[in-house]
């Protein structure tokens, strides 16, 4: 029987990583991801945050080529193709879908204002029940602050797109959006189950720049000419699926139906729920999109909850604070030898950007308790994981106030889950079981493409070559003690978050 592959893309903001699957036994067969160092997020003011979104493209097109050598040419059996993205960016076209403007990124904080000020115009509850959020610091409060800022790059604008969006332009020749797409940037309405036209009339945008809305799973259009001949892909692949990063996430760990969750620890952390039922957060400390398996006649909802710096904490404290010269696995190995509780040093990891979470303030990256007759460069190590462990815990402590309560939570075997003591801690400190699975969003989308193809009858089947890797159940002794030290951080940040 011969063999068929589908291919998955993982649009990172650290990096682009893509995977080949065999789609008969599950496998991946050839993965590669670009650029072997992090892709520089640029902030040309405080709080900014833009990407240049042809750096996303040359980095596909890169990690495509280099898994087609390391599969011996069984790329040509490619049946399908997959887009997972980082969500919430801003991707403005002109009328030659040319890009207007490098792509304010999903951490960019310079539309908090404008998102406040269009709630308090149009009403708080207006808000919430018509679009599950507040405006926020979401695509579309981006796009108004171009309006408001930058009026000729505006007057110029004939379609705006979400990084995926933009890949699957890249790859097809076609630009379409989706509804968790649209949802994702707040502009879906979901009382009328319809683009969300008075929000859009409101910031006076024009309904033309909304792209044709197309299936999250389906065909999205083949792979294009010139397309093929930059990949080294073999033209007309179908591109049959495209989801943002956390909802493809909990995708692949196969958390799919309410009550199930999904975790991530990359560049951003993230505990993602899904619900069959809207259950809009009125403090405005987690959000509420459209689900992957969202229909208008059957809506699938996912609740995320999100904290900016986690893995760009770690990130950085390996490659500025000790220059590279260190990995991440002799990092773990040195934190593993520190006491629990970093003997009173505590780290708070909020410096990427301003944090939903803790009401869309900007606390910065803040170290605490630091003494230079005690603490080591092992300390910072293994405080670092607990402080961000210790973010997930108050964030799970948020869904835990919307009775969406976590039995058990799945991730993949990937970024600070690769970390054995940083699974020993989250799953100590927040007190909840995890599960670590053999996949990635790569992988993920590429599952996804597949089903969306008609390969698979089923997401389960789709999903049924998932193998769980190993698993952390919480120890009460050592939950009760991290519990203490967590109570004396979170004390810490309350009092911080009253000045």
């Amino acid at each position: 029987m011969k063999k068929q592959y589908s291919l998955g893309c993982d649009i990172g903001s650290s990096s682009i990583k893509v995977s080949l699957l065999d789609l008969r036994s599950g496998e991946t067969i050839a993965s590669d991801y670009s650029p072997k160092k992090e892709m520089t997020i640029q902030a040309r003011f405080p709080g900014w945050a833009e990407q240049n979104p042809d750096t996303w493209w040359d980095n596909l097109v890169l990690a495509t080529r280099t898994i087609i050598k390391q599969s011996n040419g069984n790329a040509l059996d490619i049946i399908s193709i997959g887009i997972s993205y980082q969500m919430h960016g801003l991707v403005m076209l002109d009328k030659n879908q040319e890009v207007l403007y490098p792509s304010i990124i999903w951490c960019d904080s310079r539309a908090i204002s404008i998102g406040d000020v269009i709630m308090n115009d149009l009403g708080y509850d207006h808000c919430l029940s018509n679009y599950l959020n507040s405006p926020g610091n979401f695509t579309i409060s981006k796009l108004k602050w171009i309006k408001d800022n930058e009026p000729d790059i505006f007057s110029k604008i004939d379609k705006i797109i979400l990084p995926g969006d933009y890949i699957a332009y890249k790859l097809t020749g076609e630009i379409s959006t989706t509804i968790p797409g649209l949802s994702e940037g707040v502009f879906w309405n979901f009382k009328n189950q319809a683009l969300a036209t008075d929000l859009m009339d409101y910031c006076e945008f024009p309904k033309s720049i909304i792209p044709e809305i197309t299936d999250t799973f389906g065909h999205q259009g083949k792979l294009s000419k010139e397309a093929a001949m930059e990949t080294g892909l073999e033209k007309g692949i179908p591109v049959s699926y495209r989801a943002g990063d956390q909802p493809n996430n909990a995708f692949s760990l196969n958390a799919i139906k309410s009550g199930e969750f999904a975790a991530t620890a990359g560049t951003s952390g993230v505990v993602y729920g899904v619900s069959s039922q809207p259950i809009p957060d009125e403090g405005l400390r987690v959000n509420i999109f459209a689900n992957v398996n969202y229909s208008i006649d059957y809506p699938v909802y996912g609740v995320l909850l999100c904290i900016n710096g986690t893995g760009i904490l770690n990130s950085w404290l390996k490659n500025t604070l000790f220059s590279g010269n260190i990995s991440y696995e002799e990092m773990n190995l040195k934190a593993e030898k520190i006491n629990m509780g970093s003997d009173g040093l505590r780290i708070f990891p909020f410096g990427n950007g301003t944090e939903r979470m803790l009401n869309n303030s900007n606390q910065g990256a803040q170290v605490l308790g630091l003494d230079f007759n005690l603490h080591t460069r092992d300390h910072v190590m293994r405080a670092v994981q607990e402080g961000i462990a210790n973010a997930f815990r108050y964030g799970i402590d948020l869904l835990n106030d919307l009775d969406l309560q976590p039995k058990v939570i799945r991730a993949g075997n990937t970024n600070l889950f690769l970390s054995p003591l940083f699974c020993e801690v989250f799953t100590n400190v927040c007190n909840t079981p995890i599960e670590i699975y053999n996949t990635d969003g790569a992988q993920g989308a590429a599952r996804g493409a597949a089903f969306g193809s008609g390969f698979y009858e089923s997401m389960d089947d789709a999903l049924k070559n998932l193998k769980m890797i190993k698993s952390y159940e919480p120890d009460s002794g050592l939950s009760d003690r991290y519990d203490v030290y967590y109570q004396a951080w979170k004390e810490q940040l309350q009092a911080q978050l009253q000045q």
